[in-house]
């Protein structure tokens, strides 16, 4: 790409914006030297590596690219065998440690999707992590090696140590002497060239045995090594020799143990700096709410809401344009500050950042054509830069680029033709766009020439556009309208200014009848185009109001089904509670009214018995009436009630038969089983059921079976300690019962024993109809000693 276009649309701007993401050295260099690329499939895997970085941000977060240092310079010094020192052994150990976490941060999850354009990269890392601890083990600081990189270290820092505090001590012991406290200028042990000194005043300098290495500035004091001491100071220069001698030999182990890697140092360095570049893409493009464009090789341009980066985002309104579909030259006018060379620019620079790998702020679906070149000749007072032109350096531009473009360039030209005679200026923009459209060149052109609005609306591939202007506020809307062409409106920008009406209709007489009925043309057609806009985004305001009261309607039925359910669900659960007690108590009763029968009865206990009873089961009746809230979908009256009829009781789920007339709130009882319940008839639903008859069945007068036993038929029945004949009957007559007491189920004790009995009461139910299945008790009900039998 040329220089000139980076510059004139701002492209180095969102470099540097890019440049300001990287946490490296080396990455903002990847950054600053980014530039667009033509090659299509180049494009695409540039776009496909920030599209997977932005992914990995949005669902871990930033990777951070800090302790990263440029040690290629180390690595060339390695490959050659060089030794390296303690802070470039650092450097390298920094870096590997941004490695190893930024190669943990690249290990996908199991819950993620299959690898992305970065998989390979990350695989590429190798953290080295022998090496580096080993680097961390032996080097504390740049200037400072562990005790514990070597044994011969170690050793020689102990000898130091025990040489050291031989010379203190000896030091020690002549600065508290009583001889030797008269010659010293202060008590303190200090310096000098390496070695330990003590201040003597320059008077005793004969009388103090020893080597003089410094004096004061006044020559008043002498820094003299005792001789007592010279041996010492010498053992100990020689100790510091060999710690230097060992350093330099732990510093080149360590060279040569990363001199192996040296390789694999140089591929993570670059690995690494490439991918903080591409995520640097990625933060740029998050920041600009950015998305990839889908390119194409045809020449079309289609930017859907795209928002140009460098205006405030709270200020930018999103524009719509197409070109290269039906029309490959689009015709921008309308006033000044209308945002006609934003929409320019808009353009230009989205083609830059998508081909280089950049996600434009625009929405998702924008698609960009791949162009070879693009030409910008910008230089009006509204631009970004305050760049100023004039038209003979507009003409040169204009010059070049005719002569360098072809049909794999956008060109944008910004007041084309402006700045000199307008009739001249319009014909040469005329000229120069014919030859451009000719040439199938994608072109877009700003202009406030009325010749170059009729020119787009009589060829054929040229459209017309404006930027919309609210003539009421006297301000741009910055909404770019294709199709249409724009109006100056300067006559009515002059009048609500204040102009005097006279002046404006003067003004108005001096325009050619044909320029204004062109005009007026074009008033009414934005006329009627912002009167179908405003009846359509009322539309769709309606449409959307509709939409939300659908929604919150259904989401109020749903939470009153919901409600309805648990309502219902909660009813049945206790109904069954109650029954359930209700059932226990009257098994309860049974059990001591058999045994006070064993017993010749005792008729006060029994009497109790029975009290008790009654009142558990007026309770019961009470409860389950309070509980009813379900409802019968058949509409029913009182009269459609009668004695023995069969019903369902729909808040508890259990079929019963009526033992009362309904009364006028339609309330009646209803014997379910054991158990006689008040229930209203709203909560009952009538069940057709066909009449059995036999010899012995009294009848009521409506043809049912009148049921005379249903209060006092039991759930279970003892057949233990009889035999097979007198046991059979006995369960018989007790099915019999059950059955038309509408039990849904009843236990036959029979016992283990030898299983006689058992296998009779088995054959006995296979022969009877009204059985629908029986099996053993499971544990709890009673094992294998009894039969749980279910009618149909």
């Amino acid at each position: 790409m040329n220089e000139k276009a980076l510059k004139k649309l701002e492209y180095n701007k969102i470099i540097d914006k890019l440049t300001a993401m990287a946490g490296s050295s080396l990455g903002k260099d990847l950054c600053a030297a980014l530039l667009p690329s033509d090659d299509i499939n180049e494009i695409t895997a540039r776009q496909g590596e920030t599209s997977a970085a932005l992914s990995r941000i949005y669902r871990k977060g930033s990777p951070g690219f800090y302790g990263l240092h440029d040690i290629r310079g180390s690595i060339k010094r390695l490959e050659i065998g060089s030794a390296l020192g303690a802070g470039e052994l650092l450097h390298i150990s920094s870096v590997l440690d941004a490695v190893l976490r930024i190669k943990a941060y690249g290990v996908r999850g199991n819950e993620e999707n299959p690898g992305d354009f970065l998989e390979e990269m990350f695989a590429l890392l190798e953290p080295l992590i022998p090496l580096n601890n080993e680097i961390k083990r032996c080097i504390i600081s740049e200037e400072e090696i562990a005790d514990d990189a070597s044994p011969a270290l170690k050793n020689l820092r102990r000898s130091m140590k025990t040489a050291n505090d031989k010379i203190h001590e000896q030091l020690n012991f002549m600065v508290n002497s009583s001889s030797s406290k008269t010659m010293l200028q202060e008590n303190i042990i200090t310096i000098r060239n390496g070695r330990y000194c003590l201040p003597i005043k320059q008077e005793y300098r004969s009388q103090f045995p020893g080597m003089i290495h410094d004096q004061s500035s006044s020559g008043s004091t002498l820094f003299v090594e005792p001789m007592a001491v010279v041996k010492l100071n010498n053992n100990l220069k020689e100790l510091e020799i060999k710690e230097q001698d060992e350093i330099e030999k732990i510093l080149a182990d360590l060279s040569n143990q990363a001199g192996l890697e040296a390789e694999k140092l140089d591929t993570d360095i670059k690995v690494i700096a490439r991918l903080d570049f591409i995520f640097s893409k990625a933060a740029l493009s998050k920041q600009m709410k950015g998305t990839e464009p889908v390119f194409n090789d045809k020449g079309i341009i289609n930017i859907k809401k795209g928002r140009h980066p460098l205006i405030d985002p709270k200020k930018v309104v999103p524009i719509d344009i197409t070109l290269g579909m039906d029309f490959t030259m689009l015709v921008i006018t309308g006033p000044n500050t209308g945002g006609k060379t934003v929409s320019l620019k808009t353009v230009g620079l989205f083609t830059l950042l998508g081909q280089a790998g950049l996600h434009i702020p625009a929405f998702d679906g924008s698609e960009l054509a791949v162009f070879e070149e693009v030409y910008a000749d910008i230089g009006d007072e509204q631009s970004i830069e305050q760049s100023l032109s004039t038209f003979s350096s507009h003409m040169t531009n204009t010059v070049s680029i005719l002569e360098q473009a072809t049909y794999r360039s956008l060109v944008l030209f910004d007041e084309l033709g402006a700045g000199t005679d307008p009739t001249e200026g319009a014909a040469l923009a005329m000229a120069i766009l014919s030859s451009l459209q000719k040439r199938n060149i994608r072109t877009m052109a700003t202009t406030h020439y009325s010749e170059l609005k009729i020119y787009a609306l009589s060829t054929e591939g040229v459209s017309n556009a404006c930027c919309e202007f609210d003539i009421e506020t006297l301000r741009p809307t910055y909404r770019l309208l294709i199709g249409i062409p724009g109006k100056s409106n300067a006559f009515a920008i002059s009048s609500k200014l204040g102009l005097p009406a006279s002046i404006i209709e003067d003004a108005e007489n001096r325009i050619g009848i044909q320029d204004k009925s062109f005009e007026d043309l074009i008033s009414d057609l934005e006329k009627n185009r912002t009167a179908i806009e405003k009846e359509r985004l009322e539309i769709s305001k309606t449409r959307k109001e509709i939409e939300e009261l659908r929604y919150r309607l259904e989401q109020k039925n749903e939470r009153i089904d919901n409600a309805r359910e648990r309502v219902l669900t909660d009813a049945r659960e206790e109904a069954r509670k109650i029954l359930q007690e209700a059932k226990d108590f009257a098994d309860r009763t049974i059990k001591n009214f058999n045994k006070w029968n064993a017993e010749g009865g005792v008729s006060k206990d029994m009497e109790n018995e029975r009290r008790a009873l009654r009142e558990k089961l007026s309770e019961t009746e009470s409860g389950l009436s309070l509980k009813s809230n379900k409802k019968s979908n058949k509409p029913v009256n009182l009269k459609d009630f009668k004695l023995g009829d069969s019903v369902n009781v729909l808040s508890l789920g259990l079929k019963g038969i009526v033992s009362s007339l309904p009364n006028a709130k339609g309330d009646l009882f209803v014997q379910m089983g054991i158990l006689r319940s008040q229930v209203n008839i709203r909560d009952l639903e009538l069940i057709d059921e066909p009449v059995i008859t036999g010899p012995n069945i009294n009848r009521t007068g409506s043809g049912k079976i009148k049921i005379s036993k249903t209060a006092t038929i039991s759930t279970q029945i003892n057949l233990i300690g009889k035999t097979v004949d007198e046991a059979i009957p006995i369960l018989d007559k007790y099915l019999d019962d059950a059955y038309l007491s509408h039990l849904p189920q009843v236990t036959v004790i029979h016992g283990r024993g030898t299983g006689a009995l058992k296998n009779a009461v088995h054959s006995h139910l296979k022969k009877t109809k009204y059985v629908k299945s029986y099996r053993i008790g499971a544990f709890g009900e009673g094992g294998q000693g009894v039969t749980i039998v279910e009618f149909v």
